[in-house]
Parts: structure tokens; sequence; C-alpha cells
């Protein structure tokens, strides 16, 4: 089959590799039929995510038919028509019976080395380095899915590929940010970063019951497609000092009831102070260790006292310069992690199905597989006004 293989920062191409097979009795193997590149696939394209090797095969947002189904599968059968969710869950362990699917204790056989790391593991992820499993991604033209009768739902007759797509991450990614926000209807949200999660995080706070949205980010049509698509007020900058200076005036110097980290650790700062840690950081060559903390230091200066942080946004490893005095003294909450994908399909696909929520009106690049690494640079390097990049094997 042809697969995207990740070979070094910024070095992604399509080559030719053996078809998955049935390993365990509970796979199956699923023929793509549209996958897409999400923006932390851009954390690998950049360099910036340990433990990955040369070869492995990424992408974690995928859909496709069912063609093999191994024999203890019962949920599934040949020609199925699924979406995928991104993290691999169990379905019985105590993360799983509390929902909390992306911290599965059974699904990441590399569950030492994440200990190393983190304390301890979390799920297995698709296409996401080997410290979430090593498990090939869906930007192939086949994908085994272990633990098949937990993880993917069946997509109703009658709803197209790019309907359904993104219910394997981030349209429950930016739900379940929302939903970590802790919005009280009225409240003001502030939504920090306008790429793919950002903007389902804007329709979901909607959703959720929010009086005002509003998106910060320094990309035009990002900030575009805020303001039409997601309805929001925006701030067109990243400088943290014009942020809190307008959010105060735009909220009568309280600031938000809710802020929302949907940039992660790749954000950029300005200003001496942020251009200094940049430069130390890639000095002493400890840049995929020390993320950025920009956004997060934002989030917690511009919260009102007493309110919430939600951090959808993806970190790999510690943060530098977090004013934690000011979260402490300020009594915020936060409220973080991956997303527990399976809580979600279920109620956003009804959410689809009655119009609620249009998941196609973020796609703005359509490739063939083979086209795989130009998408990359496009989404990568935000050229030719690129948001969202859907592939077709």
């Amino acid at each position: 089959m042809r697969a995207l293989r990740w070979y070094g920062k910024h070095d992604v191409r399509v080559e030719t590799v053996p078809d998955p097979k049935i390993e365990h009795p509970g796979d199956v193997v699923v023929r793509v039929t549209s996958t897409a590149i999400c923006g932390s696939d851009l954390h690998l394209y950049g360099a910036h995510f340990p433990t990955l090797r040369r070869g492995d095969i990424l992408g974690h947002e995928f859909m496709g038919e069912v063609v093999e189904v191994g024999r203890a599968v019962t949920r599934l059968k040949l020609g199925d028509r699924v979406v995928v969710p991104f993290p691999i869950s169990c379905g019985y362990c105590y993360f799983c019976s509390r929902e909390q699917y992306s911290l599965c204790d059974n699904s990441n056989p590399n569950e030492a080395l994440a200990r190393k790391v983190m304390g301890h593991a979390t799920a297995g992820i698709f296409g996401y380095g080997h410290i979430t499993g090593g498990f090939a991604g869906g930007q192939a033209e086949y994908v085994r899915v272990p633990y098949a009768d937990v993880g993917p739902m069946v997509v109703p007759d009658g709803l197209s590929d790019e309907q359904v797509l993104f219910l394997s991450d981030i349209l429950p990614t930016g739900f379940m940010a929302a939903e970590n926000a802790c919005i009280q209807p009225g409240d003001t949200v502030a939504v920090w970063g306008c790429g793919p999660v950002g903007q389902f995080t804007i329709q979901s706070a909607w959703m959720l019951g929010a009086g005002r949205v509003i998106a910060i980010d320094d990309v035009p049509e990002r900030l575009a497609l805020a303001r039409s698509y997601g309805r929001a007020e925006t701030i067109d900058s990243f400088d943290a000092d014009e942020v809190y200076a307008r959010l105060m005036d735009m909220t009568d110097g309280r600031g938000p009831a809710s802020c929302i980290d949907a940039v992660g650790m790749e954000a950029h700062g300005s200003g001496l102070v942020a251009d200094t840690l940049d430069k130390i950081a890639g000095a002493l060559r400890i840049s995929k260790l020390i993320n950025r903390h920009y956004v997060v230091a934002q989030i917690i200066k511009c919260c009102q006292k007493g309110g919430t942080l939600s951090i959808p946004g993806v970190y790999a490893g510690f943060l530098n310069c977090v004013p934690m005095g000011a979260a402490m003294n300020k009594g915020l909450t936060w409220r973080m992690g991956q997303t527990h994908v399976h809580r979600y399909m279920g109620p956003l696909l009804e959410r689809i199905v009655t119009g609620e929520i249009d998941p196609t009106a973020i796609i703005t690049h359509r490739l063939r597989l083979e086209e795989a690494a130009t998408g990359y640079e496009l989404f990568y390097e935000q050229k030719d006004r690129c948001v969202k990049v859907v592939l077709t094997p």
C-alpha cells in the first residue's frame, strides 16, 4: 500500500509499504477513504515531538471501510463505513470505565517508555510516535485498528466523509475544550488560536451557552473564518500586552470567565523576554523539551479571577517562565488533556445530522494522498490561505 512516512524535520514522503494485517483477534483493517492533516501533526513535521522514528507512518484523523475482521470482533462487519477515534482504548480498564478513554491503561504497549517521561502512560494513539505506542497512522491506504469493538463508529447512510471525518479528533477536541472551560450561560469566552481546533472550540462555546466569544490569532484567513463561521469577535494579535489591553477593554476590566489555549507548544511570543528565551533554548538544543509558554502565560494573566483555563493545545515537554503565582493567587482552575473522543462522537454526530454544526466549513484544501507532502508544507507555512487539508488515498 501507499502511506506517508516521517523521515525528519520537514521531511515526509509517500512510499510503498507492506499492507497491515490482523495481529490480534480484536483487530479490524480499514481501507481509508478520507484522512486529514491535524494541527498536532505539524508538531511532528517540525520535529518538536519525541520518540518518532524514521519511516513511521503518520496520521490520526481518518475514516474508511472495514475490509478485514478479527475473529473476536462482534460489533463490526465487512463493508461497514466507520470513523476511527485517534486514541486507542480497551473499553474496560479503570479509566475507560469512567469514559476517560485517552487515559486507557491497556492500549499503549510502550508503557515503560511513557512512564519514564510522564510518570504514567496515556492511551495508544495512531501515528504519533512510540511514546504513544508506535501505532501506524491513517495517512495511508489501509490501517490496522485494535480494540475494534470499542473505537470505530459506524457512519449512517446519507452523510459524506467530509461531514463526519472530523469526529475522529478535532470536532470532539474543540467540544471537550469548551466543556472543560466550565462555561456558564452568558459567559465571555476567549479562544487563543483560530486553527481547526480553535474553530470548533468557538462553535462549541456557543453550543454550551456562551454569551460572547472572542477569538485571538494573527493569521488573516483564520480570523476571517472565526468571524464568518464562528460569529466571534476577534483580536488580530498575539502580542501579550496588546491582547491583555484589548481583552480588559472589551470586558470592563474583568477579563474573560474562560480562557482556552488552542495553540499549544509551538506558540510564538513577542518582545525581549520571548525572543531571549527562544534563543537560549535553541542555543542549548533543548527546543524539543522546552515548549513555548507564551499562550499559557497570556491565558493566566487575562482570565478573570476565579475563572477557568482550558488547554486542548498539545504540549510535550516542559514550560518555562509560567506565572504560577498569578494562577494561584487569582484562584484559577486548570483543565486539560488529550480528548476522550469516544465519549463525544455519538452526541456530536446528532448535532451534525440536525444541522447544528457543519464541520465541512473549515476545509480549504483537498488533495490526493500522493500530494501529502505538499499539504504539510502548505499547512505548516500557512500558505495559500490554508486552514485544513483533507487527503484522499
